[in-house]
């Protein structure tokens, strides 16, 4: 006998979507990003890192769901930082989280003030200091991990704006060690997750989450001055190279666990770099 939906709450029919209609496109790949890369294991105590957005909400969605399932034994916590977010939209997030019952622990920080007047890469500073608010406060609440929402679409994206715009191969990693503080890990559970099945699970619950609540965000779309950010660049130049090479994203994807350190003429590995001409002359023919 079908189980009756009338009888469920809000948070219970979203999260019946995720294991019916978005199994295969999101929850079973949830769960091969954990197993792959270990994201998830015995006695951990996660923080999952919401800000607000789509994103974040479905990481705790399926975190609560994975905690309910799960044979193995860890903790999670949901925390939020209010950097400086104007009352509507703080009262947003408060409504989303106990909408969808994620029991949020919100916590206060002075970002928004610390970069107002910081004319060089205020983003950057901005996201640098909310990690390290994270991490912290998430090892006061005596968690040894965060998790963060990047999903499959942030991992290629940061891969070709560092070669279009950081002159790198540098990869998004699916987890993290910190190196600031110590025994924390960051993990990315959505890696595998595409941002357009995060989109239809938001419209299939008719859900309304946070854009940008960021100050700077608030002000250029007062003024109508809004610059295309280099990730932006990304996203559209790989949208339409989609529709001329097929299957490109997934190539993308696929490049970044699949690199021949042997024709490379230069790398790091663990803060030490190499160059082709040391290890070729060094290597037997």
């Amino acid at each position: 006998m079908s189980k009756d939906l009338t009888k469920l709450s809000y948070a219970q029919l979203v999260e019946r979507s995720l294991m019916k209609r978005f199994r295969k496109s999101i929850w079973t790949k949830f769960i091969l990003a954990l197993k792959r890369y270990k994201l998830v294991q015995e006695g951990d105590k996660i923080a999952v890192c919401v800000s607000g957005g789509k994103d974040s909400m479905l990481l705790a969605k399926l975190m609560q769901q994975l905690k309910k399932i799960s044979e193995v034994n860890f903790e999670v916590v949901y925390i939020c930082m209010n950097p400086g977010y104007n009352d509507r939209n703080l009262k947003q997030i408060q409504e989303n989280a106990k909408n969808l019952e994620i029991p949020l622990h919100i916590f206060e920080s002075d970002i928004f003030d610390s970069v107002v007047n910081v004319e060089k890469s205020p983003c950057y500073l901005c996201a640098r200091m909310r990690r390290g608010y994270l991490y912290s406060e998430a090892q006061k609440l005596g968690c040894n991990k965060i998790a963060l929402a990047h999903h499959f679409n942030d991992v290629i994206e940061t891969t070709l704006v560092g070669m279009f715009y950081g002159a790198q191969l540098q990869a998004m990693p699916p987890k993290l060690r910190s190196k600031n503080f110590e025994g924390m890990e960051l993990i990315r559970p959505l890696y595998y997750v595409e941002e357009k099945d995060i989109l239809a699970w938001k419209d299939y619950n008719e859900l309304k989450f946070l854009q940008c609540a960021c100050r700077f965000t608030e002000m250029a779309q007062i003024e109508d001055e809004i610059s295309p950010s280099a990730r932006l660049n990304v996203k559209n130049l790989i949208k339409e190279l989609c529709e001329k090479i097929p299957n490109l994203e997934n190539h993308i994807f696929k490049s970044i666990h699949n690199c021949n350190v042997d024709t490379m003429v230069g790398w790091k590995y663990k803060g030490k770099n190499y160059d082709f001409n040391e290890v070729y002359e060094t290597s037997e023919e």
